[in-house]
Order: structure tokens, then sequence, then C-alpha cells
């Protein structure tokens, strides 16, 4: 289970194919890599979370996309999306506003293709979307 979105994942374990432990780079924090024959790679992090790859077949390549993500990021980058829309809604979106919206999209595919049930969220990024629709009309 992934703590922070509580979201559950079954992950095909006699389909693995391997796995090792690695240290990041700037935390020095241990996690597991799990490979999968299909070639889906998941991490186990502490405390309790899965991070993936995000996937960029649905926004074309993105600046600041970085190589892993979880879904604790999408819920971090929504509430800066929201925190522009909904505490500001008098002032323009910045620019950033698109911008996290493509991460948040790349983050829920990478999330999708590993196994999570994604529907909820991407609602919930769907009424973002509609918001900044609205205020860009």
């Amino acid at each position: 289970m992934d703590v922070a979105s509580g979201k559950t994942v079954h992950l095909p374990w006699q389909e693995l194919k391997a796995f090792e432990e690695k240290v990041h780079p700037e935390t020095k924090d241990n996690y597991l890599v799990l490979l999968f024959e299909n070639g889906t790679q998941v991490a186990l992090v502490d405390p309790g979370g899965i991070a993936f790859t995000p996937l960029t077949e649905n926004t074309g390549p993105l600046r600041d996309l970085p190589p892993v993500v979880c879904l604790k990021d999408f819920f971090t980058l929504k509430a800066r999306v929201d925190h522009y829309l909904y505490d500001h809604p008098d002032e323009p979106l910045p620019k950033e506003v698109l911008d996290l919206v493509m991460i948040c999209i790349a983050t829920l595919d990478g999330a999708r293709a590993v196994g999570f049930d994604i529907g909820d969220l991407e609602g919930e990024l769907e009424k973002s979307l509609k918001e900044i629709e609205r205020r860009t009309a």
C-alpha cells in the first residue's frame, strides 16, 4: 500500500525478474527497486511509498519532470495548482500552473501503468483543469 495515497497496487510477484537495493544520491536513504519481466520498474521507498516512472505519452516532453515520482508528488503539485486557483482567484494564473498540471498528468499516467486505480485523482485534476479553462477563457 502507498501510505501517502492510501491506495494499493497489485504487484505481479510471479513476474518479478530482479530487485536491487539502491541509495538515494541526495538523502542517502535506501530504497528497493523491483524489476518485472514486462519492463515495469517500481521502487519501494521509506516510509511506505511506491515510486515509478512518469509517462509522457499524453503530455510530450516536460522540462522539470523528475525521472521517478510517487503519488505524494501528485498531491503536492495538485495542492500548488489549487492554491493558485482558489487562494488567489482575482490574480492571473502564472504559466507555472500549466507546467504543474502537465507533471500531474504524467505522474497519474505512470501510476496507472504500474497498476494504481487513479480514477478519483484524475477526476480531481479534471476539476482543476475546468477551473483553469474558466479563468483563462
